[in-house]
């Protein structure tokens, strides 16, 4: 059995130039497959807010559905490294808060780290709190969900020479404040690029281009299973919308004229147990002859 996951296979892998990969799971058959395929980083993102519980925005899911969703995550893996996404305004109000909330997934769902997003004030120093209590912390700039409406919509972040070096500045503020990797979201490709030569901490990119350490995807958009809409930078290696779709309208159409179960799918009843529930039942045996007077 090869050896388990840590932040030190990540600073090691960015030493290395080898790529980290990164996915989400949600549920407890998901992250089974993830880690048997190898994944490194597993995220119970807050994108199960929309991807899991159809909503439109991150901001509904609650502390309660991560945890119970990361108990089924971490129930599943084996190898691989599992973060848990701090949900909106479960960190934002204070350090008290922010530690509490990071030390349900740790002590409840046995999550190895936290995410969250940003670099405020209070964010780094909840970092440090968190670092220096022995709970990693992962941040996550550029494009940052739980903002969606302070920055007017789904945009990239990054694209002028000011917002680049914002950028470098608040992913050098993470990164002294003691994270142990940097999501980049929606970013141009040459401002992660230099970024992440500029830091000795891994970065993963969404959206981000190819100079990040490593990739991170939501699973179900990879798989073609979330479709309400395809990000640009989402690349499809399935369409499991439209084969789940077939291999349902073919289970109906079995159901409706009876071709399913068939005797192969059922449990057979041995012949004498028949007749002594008949003879329990009060009912005539096929060799009963009725006698007339």
């Amino acid at each position: 059995m090869s050896k388990s996951v840590s932040t030190l296979t990540f600073q090691k892998y960015k030493q290395q130039g080898r790529k980290i990969v990164c996915l989400t799971a949600y549920d407890y058959s998901t992250a089974k497959i993830l880690d048997r395929a190898g994944v490194d980083l597993i995220l119970v993102g807050d994108s199960l807010a929309m991807v899991a519980l159809g909503h439109q925005t991150t901001h509904a899911v609650t502390m309660d559905e991560m945890v119970h969703h990361t108990r089924a995550v971490t129930r599943g893996v084996q190898q691989a490294f599992v973060v848990a996404d701090l949900p909106f305004m479960s960190y934002q109000v204070d350090v008290i808060q922010a530690i509490t909330n990071a030390g349900r997934f740790i002590k409840e769902a046995q999550a190895h780290a936290v995410k969250l997003e940003g670099a405020t004030r209070l964010n780094l120093e909840v970092i440090e709190r968190l670092v220096g209590m022995g709970i990693p912390v992962m941040g996550h700039l550029g494009f940052t969900p739980q903002s969606i409406h302070g920055l007017g919509g789904t945009r990239v972040q990054g694209r002028s020479a000011e917002e680049a070096l914002k950028l470098l500045n608040d992913s050098l503020a993470l990164e002294k404040a003691g994270v142990f990797s940097i999501v980049f979201e929606m970013v141009p490709a040459a401002v992660a690029t230099m970024i992440t030569r500029s830091l000795t901490v891994p970065t993963i990119g969404i959206g981000a281009g190819n100079g990040c350490d490593g990739q991170i995807l939501v699973t179900d958009d990879l798989l073609g299973k979330y479709t309400d809409f395809q990000p640009r930078f989402v690349r499809r290696y399935a369409n499991l919308a439209d084969v789940c779709h077939k291999a349902i309208s073919a289970y109906a159409e079995d159901v409706r004229n009876s071709s399913f179960p068939d005797e192969t799918e059922s449990f057979a009843f041995a012949e004498d147990e028949a007749e002594r529930l008949r003879d329990l039942l009060g009912e005539p045996t096929e060799n009963h002859t009725e006698v007339s007077c």
